[in-house]
């Protein structure tokens, strides 16, 4: 990416997080929902917008669509606020690597917790 696509999809990551947090009023969105990057086409017509949530399949179901149904008013308000030649289309996708760190991490506290547990089982004997 360029340094002015990497400035437009950082401006556009923190006008979409400011929208769901404090705009929306859908309450499949409310306070669950993080945007973690912003991925934007060398030409800034095309936006991709990952996005984390805390919850079950269910509650990622429900976001995606609450996501999905207010994606014309997000994508005005980026138009708006930004003043670029073109407002991006924009498709929101959900970031799977936040879920696969917190999986990551689980199993590594996991890993250590056993080694802890041996460590002092090894140091009696």
């Amino acid at each position: 990416m360029t340094r002015r696509s990497d400035r437009v999809a950082e401006a556009i990551r923190r006008l979409i997080s400011e929208t769901v947090h404090s705009k929306l009023r859908d309450p499949r969105i409310k306070g669950v929902v993080t945007i973690t990057r912003v991925e934007i086409t060398p030409d800034l017509r095309f936006a991709k917008i990952y996005y984390s949530v805390l919850g079950d399949e269910k509650k990622k179901s429900l976001v995606a669509r609450g996501l999905d149904s207010a994606k014309n008013y997000i994508r005005k308000y980026i138009g708006d606020s930004l003043e670029l030649r073109y407002t991006p289309d924009i498709l929101f996708k959900f970031d799977k690597k936040v879920e696969r760190s917190a999986k990551i991490d689980e199993i590594l506290e996991k890993i250590h917790k056993e080694e802890r547990k041996n460590g002092k089982n090894n140091k009696g004997d």
